[in-house]
């Protein structure tokens, strides 16, 4: 299951996760990003017990987007330890996100 992460909670949730975690930054509007959110749902649920999996919608969650300099969408930021350490722009299919989140783990 993803979670929904905000401005608000990015901190606790993401850049405090003793795990590492993925953020799909999207919005409503998006079409790709409608793509995309089914595949991520699916890695959120395959690898709940060792990857936290979260969506942020851009639109409702400036602050966050500006911060890591989201200028197109889907975007998806891997985190490990607080740290962004890899990066994926646009629809892919589920194997190049599951291969990016494997070498984290």
């Amino acid at each position: 299951m993803a979670l929904e992460f905000t401005d608000a909670n990015f901190q606790a949730l993401v850049l405090s996760s003793d795990k590492p975690v993925i953020v799909d930054f999207w919005a409503v509007w998006c079409g790709p990003c409608r793509m995309v959110g089914p595949i991520v749902q699916e890695i959120g649920e395959e690898f709940s017990e060792n990857v936290v999996v979260g969506k942020l919608d851009v639109d409702h969650n400036p602050e966050t987007a500006r911060k890591y300099g989201i200028r197109n969408i889907p975007t998806i930021l891997f985190f490990k330890g607080g740290e962004v350490v890899d990066k994926q722009v646009g629809a892919v299919p589920k194997q190049v996100l599951v291969e990016k989140l494997e070498k984290l783990m």
